[in-house]
């Protein structure tokens, strides 16, 4: 039987409905929004995963090009590996619901959420977040949701629900929040440098209009849900909990004040060796694995209770504390740019590349086709972690740091029209014991810097945690990697003086509400400002020259009705320009000409060429001209590329000419006079007259 529900949304209705297709899964809906349409399954294994001591849950989001009436690109014609904003969608997806399945739940779950039909108004991803919740409420499969997703914009002044593709160009602020009604879960932003205040301001909004989608949820829930599965927990054995803190606690608390990541993993690598040993023998029933566990679960409650009851943090600092932090620009010599930024164990080398328009990225996106000149990418080499794996290409994780990156810094970068070039930074982590997005953020504006991008502002990112036990809660600063782990929060926050920039809030408890995030959001501030003052102290604004080694990009006007002659039939003539002095060419629809290479010579060759390609004849202008062909009345002389004009017999000399051939010869240059422009535009030229008008040649020095 099929059920529908509807809720409204932004300036429609949104409409989730379940039991018409994928009825094989343990819950599937279809969630619609004008033309656009998302299916969503959710299934479980019928098994528990014995060797995993975390929730085994994947999610996977992808386009179908018919979904837009479109058939795919390439060799194959058909949908390849995932696109970067699939993977992100994935992860946004992943990051609400993954806090709402219960402890100690370790059956395989998978969602997939598939989009169908693509209006290319309407992003589909919020729909995918929304598909997910209600395809996990109604299955069989254990879920404390339902949970809701939006995105709020920012319009002249005005807060938007769900906006437009069209209307986000316009918009200030791309926020996204999920949660359930009580409390926020996930938050991703990308803002034009607003004010803490209004980002507080934009959540409470969009959490307002959540209310709506859950109560919808609930309706479907209450028409068509299935019982939930009576699923065996994995939870860690009392007996065995009891034994493992009475073995370890003490030791534990030793090893709890040691500064340095390595040697406190390796203490806790012999702790847990002593402890397998020990208890095996007593108990061969014990498995290795089961008593690791018990040995976290006693660690992570003496880390929180240490920085709730104490305030003492592992590495020795206090709440609001930031680690040592160091900058350095112009690390390498021959790159266009480059920042080293560290800060604790955590280091970030980024590099700044400049191109011309040839370098831009084409995006084949289900909305349509666009072109992106600004780029960010994050690599997290195991050696970074002091670990031993196979380098693969860039995973989801180093996809997602590197998107919350880049967009930390897109609202900062110049304009086309300020600075026409192509930029790609790269970020290798050298170092990571927490927050190496924020590092990223952080090397990036140094080499932006460094480069001589004509940034508007310098950005600064920080890392916020959260610690709640109970009436307990602790807000941390500039999180490492063992308070992510054990934490209840990763709050990620980038700006520049003037505001925020960027936002990333996950969270491992089932929520929190909105007065914490803002008081979270206040401290962030002021950390952030501090690590802007260290990248400042390095080097306080861009360079006002571009390294030697860059491209140099010079821009020419020429007359819009005169693109087709340097373009030359079927790109000929551009193409020959460009193989001759080894320059790029981009052409704007405005006659706006962008010239680019590293040899200033072979620049000013392509802008003579240009010139006079598009440069119209002068009456009484004197030209060098080249000798094309030969007739017994005269002469033609090409004076421009493809412009010839016709010397008379009488005007190739001052005496009489009885032969062409003993005055020019064919190929041979000569200056000649344009004298006339007839009405049907030819044009007559005057050899003898160019020879009276123009000046003497100098003489050499002896």
């Amino acid at each position: 039987m099929v059920h529908k529900v509807e809720a409204k949304f932004g300036s429609k209705n949104l409409i989730i409905e379940a039991g018409k297709i994928a009825k094989q899964a343990n819950g599937s809906v279809t969630v619609q929004n004008g033309g656009t349409i998302v299916l969503v399954t959710a299934v479980m294994s019928k098994e528990l995963r014995e060797d995993c001591s975390f929730l085994p849950l994947t999610v996977e989001y992808q386009e179908r090009t018919y979904a837009a009436g479109k058939i795919p690109g390439g060799f194959f014609k058909r949908e390849g590996r995932p696109s970067e904003k699939e993977i992100l969608t994935a992860r946004l997806i992943d990051r609400p619901i993954r806090p709402l399945f219960p402890k100690g739940f370790v059956n395989e779950i998978q969602v997939v959420a598939i989009v169908l039909s693509s209006d290319g108004e309407n992003d589909p991803d919020i729909l995918a977040c929304i598909g997910a919740s209600s395809a996990l409420s109604i299955s069989d499969i254990p879920f404390k949701g339902p949970m809701g997703a939006v995105r709020v914009g920012r319009i002249e002044d005005q807060f938007v629900i769900n906006p437009t593709f069209a209307q986000l160009d316009k918009s200030a602020l791309d926020l996204v929040v999920a949660g359930t009604k009580e409390s926020v879960i996930m938050i991703e932003a990308g803002a034009n440098e607003l004010s803490e205040e209004l980002i507080v301001e934009a959540i409470k909004f969009g959490h307002s209009h959540i209310k709506n989608l859950i109560e919808a949820q609930e309706v479907l829930v209450s028409l068509c849900a299935k019982q939930k599965a009576n699923a065996p927990f994995k939870l860690i054995d009392k007996e065995l909990l009891d034994k493992v803190r009475a073995f370890s606690a003490e030791r534990l608390s030793e090893v709890n004040v040691t500064v340095s990541k390595e040697n406190r993993e390796e203490l806790i690598d012999l702790i847990a060796k002593e402890l397998v040993e020990r208890l095996t023998s007593e108990n061969p029933d014990y498995l290795e694995s089961d008593i690791k566990s018990a040995l976290i679960e006693v660690e992570k409650t003496q880390v929180r209770k240490q920085i709730t009851e104490k305030g003492i943090r592992v590495d020795g600092r206090n709440h609001k504390e930031i680690r040592p932090i160091t900058c350095e620009v112009s690390v390498l010599p021959r790159t266009h740019g480059s920042g080293l930024f560290t800060r604790g164990q955590t280091q970030s080398l980024s590099v700044t590349t400049l191109g011309t328009s040839v370098d831009e990225q084409r995006i084949d996106a289900l909305e349509g086709e666009s072109l992106k000149s600004f780029m960010l990418h994050y690599n997290f080499p195991p050696f970074s972690v002091g670990e031993v794996k196979p380098i693969r290409g860039p995973g989801r994780r180093e996809i997602g740091h590197g998107a919350l990156a880049e967009r930390a810094l897109k609202p900062v970068m110049p304009s086309k029209d300020v600075f026409p070039y192509t930029v790609r930074i790269v970020s290798d982590i050298l170092e990571s014991n927490g927050s190496s997005s924020m590092a990223t953020v952080c090397a990036s504006t140094l080499s932006l810097m460094d480069a001589g991008v004509p940034i508007k502002a310098a950005v600064s990112g920080i890392a916020m945690g959260l610690v709640k036990e109970g009436e307990h809660v602790a807000i941390l600063s500039d999180i490492a990697g063992i308070e992510d782990h054990f934490g209840d929060m990763d709050f990620k926050v980038t700006g520049t003086k003037e505001g925020v920039t960027a936002l990333q809030l996950d969270i491992k408890i089932e929520g929190i509400d909105i007065d914490l995030i803002s008081k979270a959001l206040d401290e962030s501030k002021e950390r952030r400002l501090y690590v802007l003052d260290k990248i400042l102290e390095t080097i306080s604004a861009p360079r006002g020259t571009l390294s030697v080694y860059a491209p140099r990009i010079i821009s020419m006007k020429i007359n819009p009705e005169k693109i087709k002659d340097v373009i030359g039939p079927g790109g000929k003539m551009i193409k020959k320009i460009i193989a001759e002095t080894g320059v790029t060419i981009d052409i704007e629809d405005d006659g706006k000409v962008l010239i680019g290479s590293t040899d200033e010579k072979a620049s000013q060759k392509a802008i003579e060429i240009i010139k006079s390609l598009t440069e119209d004849v002068e009456v009484g202008k004197i030209y060098n001209g080249k000798i094309k062909r030969i007739m017994n009345f005269g002469a033609f002389c090409e004076i421009l590329p493809g412009k010839e004009g016709l010397i008379h017999v009488s005007e190739l000399s001052n005496k009489f000419v009885e032969k062409v051939e003993t005055e020019v010869s064919l190929g041979e240059e000569v200056l000649v006079k344009v004298i006339e422009i007839d009405s049907q535009g030819r044009i007559n030229l005057s050899r003898k007259q160019a020879a009276k008008d123009s000046p003497p040649p100098q003489e050499e020095d002896k």
